[in-house]
Formats: structure tokens, sequence, C-alpha cells
């Protein structure tokens, strides 16, 4: 089990590095096995003056601020990662001293980067992003009462009276002009 002094240790060797520093790879569960026995511990009703107690809660409040420090620190070394690995395609620097659910964080904020600079290089390059707000939304009024129905994500859309004007998704848009319910307004 950690202790308070390796859990400060850790942070110190976070702190003073540029690299991201080797943790176990059970750290956090350890972290939350020491900060639930300091916790019962300083919680005793029996003697709220003792020192024994006293000591404990403030190292139970202590051993929290210095986790979140620590994993502060950590999670602002895999953005910088991050970063540097979208611009010059590197990767692995620091890779392994990454625990689990810091991977799987570096490698969404990859695909997050790489998506952004895939847009970025298409609207450059000329070429219409299907995500654009005026691609995917089509104006249209209705010509009939429609009753409520879910839009592509899911969300309740209307119910809508004859006359209502609605900015939606140009597939429904289409479903609806199909069915005669709605007419399309030209932007002109």
């Amino acid at each position: 089990m950690i202790t308070y002094n390796e859990l400060y240790d850790a942070l110190r060797k976070e702190r003073y590095s540029e690299q991201l520093q080797p943790i176990p790879k059970r750290f956090v569960k350890e972290v939350s096995i020491y900060l639930k026995d300091k916790k019962e511990i300083a919680n005793k009703d029996n003697d709220d003056f003792s020192d024994t107690i006293l000591k404990t809660k403030k190292q139970f409040e202590n051993s929290i601020a210095i986790f979140r420090e620590l994993m502060l620190r950590r999670k602002k070394k895999i953005l910088e990662l991050a970063f540097v690995a979208a611009e010059t395609g590197i990767s692995k620097r620091d890779f392994e001293n990454m625990l689990l659910v810091e991977k799987e964080a570096f490698d969404e904020i990859m695909r997050a980067l790489e998506k952004s600079d895939k847009r970025v290089n298409e609207t450059l390059k000329g070429v219409e992003n299907i995500n654009d707000e005026k691609s995917k939304n089509k104006m249209i009024m209705f010509i009939s009462n429609t009753d409520e129905f879910l839009d592509l994500e899911g969300n309740k859309l209307g119910p809508f009276k004859e006359g209502d004007v609605a900015n939606v998704a140009e597939a429904i848009a289409n479903i609806l002009i199909n069915d005669k319910k709605a007419e399309a307004i030209d932007d002109a």
C-alpha cells in the first residue's frame, strides 16, 4: 500500500521533471485505498481532539491536494506530448510512463487533433465540409399539422402547425418534403 511520503515523492518528481514520471500501474487504486483508510481514521468520533486524529485529518486533506496536483501536472504533460506528437508525428516519447487511463486520453486527444487538422486542410483546399451548419440543415415551412417526432440524434421535435417554420437536418427536411408535410424555403 502507498504511504503519504510515497505520494508526496511522486508529486515532487513530477513537479521537477519535464518528462512524465513513471508511477506504478495500480497507483490510482492504491491512492484510493490509502485515502479511504485515512478518511475512516479521521472520521472516528472517539476523541475529536486527539493528536493522532488531528494529524490524520490534516494528512488526509493534504493527500487529496497532493493527488490532485499530481494528476493535473500529468495531464498538462500529456497535453504537451499530444501537441508535440501532432506536430512532429512522433508519439512514443514517455508513452510507457502513462497509466492506462492516460494512454486512452492521449489517444483521444490525438484523434481530435488529427480530425481538426484534416478539417483545416480540407477548408484550405476548398473542399466543402459536410459538417458545416449550412450544408446539413434546411429551412422548411410546414404545410400541414405534424405530430412530434425524433431527429437524427434522438431529440424530440414538434409538434408543428401549418405555417410553422423550422431549421432541421437536411435528411429530415427531405423526408417531410417527400411526405408532403413541409416545403423548402429558398435562401434567395
